[in-house]
Formats: C-alpha cells, structure tokens, sequence
C-alpha cells in the first residue's frame, strides 16, 4: 500500500492505492462503491487480467484515505484527476462499482467498465420518503441526536462531512451524463439487485452510445462470485476499443 497527498479545495487529502502488474502496457483503476474499499475490488480482480497494470483507490473518505470536507461526485472526479496526474496513471480502463460508476463515468476513460453502477435516480418508498419528512421535522426542533436511527444504513456510522457528502451525491441523476459519455462501456449486473435495480442498467445500456450490457445471477455484489467471468468481458471490450481506433 502507499499513500499520496493531494491538494484539494486548501485541503491535503491522503489518497491509499496499490498496484499490481507495474510493468505492464495497459493501466486498469479499479473504484469502489460507497462504504467499502480497494480490498474489496482487490479480493475479486488481481488473480485476472494479469496483461494490466492494476491501480486499486481508496476514494477519499474510505479506507486508507483521508477526507475532513463535504464533498460532491465531481469533487471525487477532480480529485482523482489530480491524482492520476501527479503518479503517471493512463485512463485505459476504469471499473467502477456503484457510487465508484459515477466517478469513473466524469474521468471519461477509454474503456468505462461499470459494475451495479450508481447514477440513475430510482424513487424512494412511502417508508423512506416518511422517515425523511420525520427527521426534517425533529431537526427543526433542534432534535438531530437520533440521525443514526433516522439515516440510510449506509450512512450510520459516517462521520459529519461523510454524512454531508452521502447527502450530496445519494440522490443523483447522471442521466446526462452518461449520454454525453464518448468511450467504450461495459455494463456488468446482477439480476437481483435492490440498490441499483437492473432496470436502471437498461435505461444506462439506452444512454451511451457504444455499450454492452452483460446480466448475472445475483445482487449488488453479484461480481464477488463471478470476478473471472466479469474479468473476461472487460478483456474483450478493451481488446474490441483497440480495433476501432486502428
């Protein structure tokens, strides 16, 4: 593991990475989704694609990296811009999982690989939207001491500008977006996923120009249990953007 400072909005950020295969032709950054880590990613991806240099990110705020700010989707984007800048990183390929989708959709990579990915906006239940109008209510009474009985599950045990940031970029719509993405696109999704529903892979698969959408058995984390099959498809995208540009 190393660490690398980076300057954001007059803020030092220390941004934990790994890579893999450093001597390979072929850069692949691998981006989580919100509340995990590069392990993760990790765990399921470096035994494949062995013809890549793997770079594994913990975005800042999660793991090893560092955050004390509020922060938008863009902000997470400059930041890694910056990043991939000062280390001598290529944008061949991206994978992003989840909230790490929406990342890697704004540094407009060659190859975008997006597995379960966040960005298009799916309605709130009746029971979520009531509990939001509850604690609305109760913080106008100055009553905020019950957030973590009131907030997402994914945003318990945040600390104050993650929370903020979780309410930043929970509830956004990259639908624009993704239309206006130019590369190579790989959707990988699982049949049964309730945080990003594969219906909004579609509408994503509608979106971008050149993509292909690959469908499993399984949920948000279908990928944990298909890391060769997912590994494969992102191979022939990548070797497929290679003939169109030749």
């Amino acid at each position: 593991m190393a660490l690398k400072n980076i300057q954001h909005k007059q803020q030092s950020m220390y941004i934990s990475y790994e890579i893999i295969n450093p001597e390979a032709k072929y850069d692949i950054v691998f981006l989580h989704g919100w509340g995990s880590n590069k392990e993760l990613m990790k765990g399921v991806f470096a035994p494949h694609l062995k013809q890549f240099r793997h770079i594994y990110i913990d975005l800042p705020g999660f793991g090893n990296s560092t955050n004390a700010i509020a922060l938008e989707t863009d902000d997470y984007a400059t930041v890694l811009e910056r990043f991939f800048a000062e280390t001598g990183i290529s944008k061949n390929i991206i994978v992003g999982h989840s909230f790490g989708g929406k990342v890697g959709l704004l540094l407009q990579p060659d190859v975008l690989v997006l597995v379960a990915s966040a960005g298009i906006y799916v309605p709130k239940s009746f029971k979520v939207w009531a509990k939001i109008r509850l604690f609305k209510v109760l913080k106008v009474f100055g009553i905020t001491s019950l957030r973590k009985i009131f907030a997402a599950s994914d945003a318990k045990e945040l600390s104050e500008p993650m929370y903020q940031t979780f309410k930043n970029v929970v509830n956004e719509d990259f639908s624009k977006q993704f239309e206006n993405y130019e590369g190579e696109a790989l959707l990988c999704w699982g049949r049964d996923d309730t945080a990003t529903p594969l219906h909004t892979a579609h509408t994503i698969n509608g979106l971008i120009k050149n993509s292909r959408l690959v469908e499993y058995s399984g949920d948000h984390y279908f990928f944990m249990q298909n890391g060769g099959s997912v590994a494969s498809e992102i191979e022939n995208t990548f070797l497929a953007s290679l003939g169109h540009k030749s």
